[in-house]
């Protein structure tokens, strides 16, 4: 994580292009500033996480971690050639009033938005812990918990104003691009490969 995210901040404060405006759709209008959506927002870095703890070796988490790492790549590269923004001002009220707000927009400025990669990660790892889920024989409920909880990571993106609706289809067509092939060339575990 720690070298995405010198990736991803150089990306950010040294873009090579003019940035481009991301512009609103309808559906941004419709999703209203909830200050609440911070937490399933700051979530994410929990998240990402289960799938790999859920894996039985250490090639498997090997591999995966290659898989993660080419998706947040390709972001960055999409970030440095074309190079996009929220518009600005996008929040519709003064930040200082709700704790945790001005550290995001210290950290998390308004910049890399398309694809959203908040998005690409979370789609990504739902996936994945889906699929483990049902691997393991889990019942029902830990993957209904999942689905729920990448929905209201995707939904809190635009809640909290950090994208708009077109920054978060395209961090959804990052992650299903990486989805299928990962889980196609992926190494059986070790029982299945004694098999």
């Amino acid at each position: 994580m720690w070298v995405f995210f010198i990736g991803y901040f150089h990306v950010l404060r040294h873009p090579v292009r003019p940035v481009t405006e991301m512009p609103l759709t309808p559906l941004d209008q419709w999703v209203t500033f909830e200050p609440l959506a911070l937490v399933a927002y700051v979530s994410l870095w929990v998240y990402v996480g289960i799938p790999a703890g859920l894996l039985p070796s250490l090639r498997q988490l090997v591999v995966y971690g290659l898989w993660v790492g080419a998706l947040c790549t390709t972001g960055l590269v999409v970030f440095y050639a074309f190079p996009t923004a929220v518009p600005q001002p996008f929040l519709p009220v003064d930040v200082a009033l709700y704790p945790g707000f001005a550290l995001l927009q210290g950290v998390d400025a308004a910049g890399n938005a398309c694809p959203s990669l908040h998005v690409a990660t979370a789609l990504f790892s739902a996936c994945w812990l889906d699929r483990l889920l049902r691997q393991y024989a889990a019942p029902w409920q830990p993957r209904a918990l999942n689905a729920l909880w990448v929905v209201l990571i995707i939904y809190s993106t635009m809640a909290i104003k950090q994208h708009v609706a077109l920054d978060v289809a395209g961090g959804a067509l990052l992650a299903l691009l990486f989805v299928w092939p990962s889980m196609r060339w992926f190494p059986a575990n070790d029982e299945e490969a004694a098999r």
